[in-house]
């Protein structure tokens, strides 16, 4: 595959820019519409003109870096009432992303089911290739990644995952991201496949190599097109809306903070201890849109950089099981849990404050689609690791 200067397209695109002439009137809606068709078209329009704030929850089952077929709990998902109440507080609905075990457990479609059933929040796949069927592979850190399982395999989990969703809260999820974030071109092929028409998977300037995984060090930062190609260099004719967890710099020019960082990866000044010397100079600060990952007062310093640099989205990303105690290694004890609500209330606020849209995946990559009908196309991100992981990326479960 080609693949265009990611600096380049890391740049927001003047296409999708929020200059573009007022949507409201243009593409009128007629009366014969479904009411939620009408109710995303609104949502879309009033994205092209303001900041989109995202909220996307990898909705899983208890056991963290477990690679068991079965035996697992789900009873992390009892605790999602918890902070879907601070989302209310905002009018903010989020994604639950959720994988097989959950859409198979009973309790948690249940306490998902009256969320989503009240319009509250946005139903979306997860999935974890170690504990959805069909089991062909041996489980292990290599067959974890979705990516590296042969294509077929893969369109068979998804699919698995896919019908398992419909038939428990009777949804077609267009929304999708990796479980440990193992996505690529053939993956991305068997999501159109499927129906899905947004991917939240890359995670920019991070690379899994480490654990068997993709390089995502020199992808995006902003929302893009991914066209997939159907064998040989033909390409599909749908395109996939990547919308990236938020993952960044606090200092402005991404470009140049990319470039240095990927000097120091390069082993050039090992031993001299350079990245944290640059850190505590406020130099090159790296950092996650995540209240498991990031403070508050960070999240906050990221959420200003991005709008400092003219990207028009926000993803805030975290685990469900990160509100559960002693389920994720972000969240040891209560006292960590309280500070994981108080960072996500803090970010809301703030994003309330500044007039953000609170948009749900499927909303976000409607609007993304509609101001950037004429952005520039990209090829997937290859699968292939190459270097050391990115340092604000943690472990990628």
């Amino acid at each position: 595959m080609s693949r265009p200067d990611p600096e380049t397209l890391s740049r927001p695109d003047p296409e999708t820019s929020m200059s573009r002439p007022d949507p409201e009137t243009s593409d009128p809606m007629t009366d014969d519409e479904p009411e939620h068709l009408k109710r995303i078209q609104i949502r879309c329009r009033r994205a092209l003109r303001r900041m989109n704030f995202v909220i996307s929850i990898d909705t899983e089952e208890d056991d963290w870096g477990c690679f068991r077929r079965t035996g697992h709990g789900c009873v992390n998902t009892e605790r999602i009432p918890s902070v879907q109440e601070i989302f209310d507080r905002y009018g903010a609905r989020p994604t639950y992303l959720i994988t097989y075990q959950v859409a198979a457990d009973r309790d948690s479609v249940k306490v998902l089911k009256k969320i989503l059933d009240s319009g509250r929040c946005e139903i979306g796949s997860h999935c974890h290739p170690w504990n959805t069927p069909p089991f062909e592979e041996e489980p292990c850190e290599y067959s974890s990644m979705l990516c590296n399982l042969p294509e077929d395999l893969q369109y068979r989990k998804l699919e698995t995952l896919h019908e398992a969703i419909r038939a428990s809260f009777g949804v077609e999820p267009t929304s999708f991201r990796a479980g440990r974030w193992g996505f690529s071109e053939t993956v991305a092929r068997n999501l159109l496949k499927l129906g899905y028409r947004v991917d939240t998977s890359v995670s920019p300037f991070c690379d899994w190599s480490e654990y068997c995984g993709p390089d995502f060090t020199d992808e995006p930062a902003g929302p893009y097109f991914i066209r997939c190609t159907a064998g040989g260099d033909r390409e599909t004719g749908v395109a996939l809306v990547e919308i990236p967890p938020t993952i960044g710099f606090f200092q402005k020019n991404f470009a140049l903070c990319r470039r240095v960082a990927s000097i120091i990866k390069s082993g050039l000044f090992q031993g001299l201890h350079v990245p944290g010397l640059l850190k505590r100079m406020n130099l090159l600060n790296l950092a996650c849109l995540s209240p498991e990952q990031s403070s508050g007062r960070d999240m906050l310093r990221l959420s200003r950089s991005f709008m400092r640099n003219g990207y028009g989205y926000l993803n805030m990303s975290f685990h469900s099981t990160s509100l559960l105690p002693g389920r994720s290694p972000f969240v040891p004890d209560e006292s960590a849990y309280r500070r994981l609500l108080s960072g996500i209330d803090c970010l809301l606020d703030y994003a309330s404050e500044h007039d953000m849209n609170f948009l749900c995946l499927s909303e976000a990559g409607a609007a993304f689609r509609e101001a950037g009908a004429n952005a520039k196309m990209r090829a997937a991100p290859a699968a292939e690791a190459q270097a050391s992981r990115g340092d604000a990326c943690g472990e990628p479960f």
